[in-house]
């Protein structure tokens, strides 16, 4: 199977080990990979903040650079949702029918398409798992992501309370409304750090991001790691 990795903006920029962890799981699993180099933002800040023609512009992008491929992975609930949602409006369904249906969340291309929920992986550590909004209400994810956790050897998953509680980033959310963003990933941390889990684990590196800064700021003693990282670990150490 040919797959073309998406990595997004945040992804690429900031949380370039995530995009490697997904080239290394896919690998393993039997896929032929490609970074396609021309590949730029898919336009979801732009179409979130009033400026559909830039927005346009970058999707119709991305559907040239895309094009051809079995299946489109990208770690990131955000993004594909965008590409999923927005693309048939901003370009209309006939320009997005070939690619679109092929852009896939990693966790939905590992259990629908490639139809596994073990992939090897081995990491000894309690995680719990926050489901991000637009992973839960925009794909509906539903419960892939903990079904391949649960399959990690040596890893304890532990249930979040409030799990479907937004963390407060929602992109420029948090910029124009900070102490109402501040408040809700307060909620979000309290109920982290109530489990007891040594690492918090997300689709969304934007969300993990947000969260993360708190939970440093706290001194609370837990990582966050991208679901790709913890399913390419395969070495059982602390």
């Amino acid at each position: 199977m040919r797959v073309a990795l998406f990595i997004t903006c945040v992804n690429d920029t900031l949380f370039p080990g995530t995009g490697r962890a997904v080239v290394t799981l896919l690998r393993r699993l039997g896929c032929d990979i490609e970074f396609p180099q021309a590949q730029t933002c898919c336009g979801q800040m732009h179409v979130n903040t009033g400026y559909p023609e830039e927005g346009r512009r970058l999707a119709r992008h991305f559907l040239d650079v895309f094009a051809g491929y079995d299946a489109v992975v990208a770690p990131s609930g955000s993004c594909a949702a965008m590409v999923r949602e927005q693309y048939p409006r901003l370009v209309g369904t006939d320009e997005a029918a070939a690619t679109v249906p092929k852009v896939h969340e990693l966790s939905e291309f590992l259990v629908d398409v490639l139809g596994v929920t073990d992939v090897g992986a081995s990491f000894p550590h309690r995680v719990t798992y926050h489901p991000t909004c637009h992973s839960l209400r925009g794909l509906h994810l539903g419960d892939r992501p903990t079904r391949l956790l649960q399959q990690v050897r040596g890893l304890e998953l532990v249930p979040l309370p409030g799990a479907e509680e937004c963390c407060g980033f929602g992109g420029t959310f948090a910029v124009k409304n900070p102490a109402v963003s501040a408040a809700m990933c307060g909620d979000k941390v309290g109920n982290i750090m109530a489990t007891g889990a040594e690492v918090l684990c997300a689709a969304d590196n934007s969300c993990l991001m947000h969260i993360g800064g708190t939970l440093k700021r706290q001194r609370a003693g837990v990582r966050i790691m991208h679901l790709a990282e913890i399913l390419a670990t395969t070495e059982a150490t602390r």
